[in-house]
């Protein structure tokens, strides 16, 4: 089984590499690549799990209720992508509940920041995305934890799927670098190994990355865009074909 997950959320990566992005132009990037990654899930009616934020969501409420309405899951990834305080957790729940009269079980912090057990449970998350169980330098040193979902403190933790093999993280910057035949054969091996693997993506992916001024280095830049649109009906046709079930990421704890 594969949990497809996105987080959807203003497009401020940019600023990370000097580059000061304006506002609307970052809501309007992630809406583009998010109606192309409705499209193709909607082609080849595969489900999946949408992080947003209060903000992205509250600037794109056809599409969220799209979403919605298309059987997918809607979750929260905080408030506002690049500013957190512990108030967020529960201010985004019930933000998204009331306007989009669903029940948000989910989170996943902006950049798989740490978050503590305690506050996501007294604000009344079931589960929580937010671990990528590998080593990655300047950004993770999870390798430690479990690949597999477990329970703590009363939530219960998806870690996002890697390699059975040296922990190689299957999120987005390898889809985006490794050969197509490579990373899905290393998904199928997490697969075979856990029983599921939950992959990760965001909408600007599909977007044109290749612009000067963002600053991006090659392989943030490598295979976006047009190209991302068609590796990822190729990974969709290859989930189709070859049987494999995708759910939402609350069904995986229920």
């Amino acid at each position: 089984m594969i949990f497809l997950s996105f987080d959807i959320e203003e497009f401020d990566m940019p600023k990370e590499y000097g580059f000061d992005i304006p506002f609307d132009d970052q809501i309007q990037i992630s809406q583009k690549g998010l109606q192309y990654i409705l499209d193709l899930l909607k082609k080849y009616n595969c489900k999946a799990t949408f992080f947003s934020t209060v903000i992205f969501a509250n600037a794109s409420k056809d599409l969220v209720n799209r979403l919605i309405n298309e059987g997918h899951e809607l979750a929260s990834h905080t408030y506002y992508h690049s500013d957190f305080e512990n108030s967020h957790l529960l201010k985004s729940k019930k933000a998204l509940e009331e306007e989009f009269g669903v029940t948000i079980e989910g989170l996943r912090m902006p950049r798989m920041a740490e978050v503590s057990d305690n506050e996501v449970e007294k604000a009344g998350y079931r589960y929580n995305s937010s671990i990528n169980p590998t080593y990655l330098p300047g950004r993770y040193k999870k390798n430690h934890i479990s690949r597999k979902y477990f329970k703590s403190n009363g939530v219960w933790q998806i870690p996002t799927a890697v390699s059975t093999w040296f922990r190689i993280p299957l999120f987005w910057l390898s889809f985006h670098n490794f050969p197509l035949k490579i990373y899905k054969w290393l998904v199928k091996k997490a697969i075979k190994s856990e029983g599921y693997a939950v992959l990760y993506f965001h909408p600007w992916e599909f977007t044109d990355l290749d612009k000067k001024e963002y600053n991006f280095p090659f392989y943030v830049r490598r295979n976006t865009g047009e190209k991302m649109v068609s590796r990822f009906e190729k990974l969709l046709q290859w989930i189709q074909k070859n049987n494999i079930k995708t759910e939402v990421c609350k069904n995986l704890v229920k």
